[in-house]
């Protein structure tokens, strides 16, 4: 995988909150044993289950623990539609195209490495 630092990163440690989620323990033994394959599948899947479609729960749709990509989508403000509008200038109405799923992906993926580095 070709690691590319987003400079979202650098406003999203702006935010209190952002900056609050890292990975824990056993976040990364999850990591570890999986592989980081295993983790951009399990991105692509969350992202098109809970974000693709602008959903009635939006907000609500993605847990703050339970998965080491859940960690990432609320650390990089891809957790629900509301949040990829204000962060990252998608509109919450239209349906994400997989260009987009692919960025957001990078954006997951890339965090979670700069994550473990810094560990």
């Amino acid at each position: 995988m070709n690691f590319t630092y987003y400079p979202v990163y650098d406003v999203l440690k702006k935010s209190k909150f952002r900056a609050s989620f890292h990975l824990k323990e056993y976040d990364q033994q999850y990591i570890k044993e999986k592989g980081m394959d295993v983790m951009t599948r399990h991105a692509y899947d969350f992202i098109v289950q809970r974000l693709k479609y602008k959903l009635i729960n939006d907000g609500k749709q993605t847990p703050m623990k339970g998965h080491p990509v859940f960690i990432a989508m609320h650390a990089c403000a891809c957790c629900c539609r509301g949040c990829l509008h204000k962060w990252h200038h998608i509109d919450s109405n239209m349906v994400l195209e997989e260009e987009q799923i692919n960025t957001i992906v990078s954006i997951l993926i890339n965090w979670i490495v700069l994550e473990l580095e810094c560990i």
